[in-house]
């Protein structure tokens, strides 16, 4: 069955992004970029000035898919609301994914061989966006009075195991 490919082939941050570099202007740059799957960027009340901040930050540099970013968003921000309700916090993905991912799909099967030239002339046909992350980089920010720090905690840590590389919570008061 056709779908996403894993996340470890999109993990890992190379010095630099490949830029293709074409003899013809058209084939230099990518076409169509898709549409980024993470919905809002500010969630809860955003108008006060909470005193504590809970953060998630990575403890090493790696690409974070926007699907990933939006099932950890909607995943945190549910929980959050349904404990203390839209007033009490402000919830804030620190992020954007910007970095286009490319797939060069291989023929297989009688003859393909001759039709395809493999990863010779290969720049891959633009499948998903996502987030360059360096080490200590904040994903998730949330803002909140100090009596619910052990319950965003709690929300924050269950992200954790959807984003592909090591995270850890930080208390900022």
């Amino acid at each position: 069955m056709a779908g996403l490919r894993k996340g470890h082939c999109y993990k890992h941050i190379t010095t630099r992004p490949y830029t293709r570099k074409s003899k013809y202007r058209r084939k230099g740059f990518i076409k169509s970029v898709p549409i980024s799957k993470l919905a809002r960027y500010h969630m809860g009340n955003t108008k006060v000035d909470f005193p504590v901040s809970i953060r998630l930050v990575t403890k090493e540099a790696y690409h974070i898919r926007h699907n990933s970013l939006e099932s950890c968003r909607t995943l945190i921000n549910r929980k959050l609301n349904e404990s203390f309700g839209p007033k009490e916090y402000h919830f804030k993905v620190n992020i954007v994914p910007h970095q286009v991912l490319r797939e060069n799909k291989m023929l297989t099967g009688a003859g393909a061989d001759r039709m395809q030239s493999g990863m010779k002339h290969s720049f891959g046909k633009a499948m998903g966006l996502a987030a360059r992350a360096k080490k200590g980089t904040t994903i998730f920010e949330c803002k909140t009075h100090a009596k619910n720090i052990e319950i965003a905690k709690k929300y924050m840590k269950k992200a954790g195991p959807r984003l592909p590389g090591k995270v850890e919570i930080v208390v900022i008061e």
